[in-house]
């Protein structure tokens, strides 16, 4: 994958969230290699191997997401936007951000509460180790949110005088179509020899 350019100081951001993400999986499977070390070479398990790993592989779903929104990765539609006009597109674009924004808004507006009552009574997860995975990981949803909604409108300023992309099926298919058909072409001749 190329990775999208990064088009002002909200992309730097994700960008370098992004890098932290991206470093959290290696160190999830270190985690989980000294755990299984620990518990079947010297018998001594561990009591936070397990929630750390939750705890950072939810960080790294979070800031994955804010990624793919920086990237426009994220599951696109082209069969009507590709035919539509370019005054149409700009439309569809506005409208998607638009209904972005209010579903960030609306978690963020149904969640802060919640968010804020764990962050401020420093909420643990009751296992043996511990940690306050409900403490951080409801606060950092709402923050992942906001930052998402600045991210999709910087996505809109930026791409507003862009060319339009035109998308094909075959660009999706991860199929050679020429060697193909010069299969094809070549089976067919041995079969006109035959």
């Amino acid at each position: 994958m190329i990775e999208h350019e990064r088009t002002g100081p909200v992309d730097q951001v994700t960008w370098r969230l992004s890098r932290i993400a991206m470093i959290l999986p290696a160190v999830i499977v270190g985690v989980m290699f000294f755990e299984v070390v620990a518990r079947y070479v010297f018998a001594k398990p561990t009591l936070w191997a397990n929630e750390l790993s939750l705890w950072l592989a939810g960080m790294v779903y979070l800031l994955a997401g804010l990624y793919a929104m920086q990237q426009r990765s994220h599951i696109r539609i082209f069969i009507l936007y590709d035919v539509a006009p370019r005054w149409l597109q700009h439309l569809f674009d506005v409208i998607s951000t638009l209904l972005l924004i209010l579903f960030c808004l609306a978690t963020i507006w149904g969640g802060f509460g919640e968010a804020w009552a764990k962050l401020m009574r420093w909420e643990t997860f009751g296992t043996a180790w511990d940690p306050p995975i409900p403490a951080t990981m409801k606060p950092l949803i709402l923050v992942t949110l906001v930052l998402m909604m600045i991210q999709a409108v910087s996505n809109l300023i930026c791409d507003w005088n862009r060319e339009p992309e035109k998308h094909d099926a075959l660009e999706e298919i991860d199929i050679d179509v020429e060697e193909l058909r010069a299969e094809q072409e070549k089976l067919e001749s041995d079969q006109d020899r035959g």
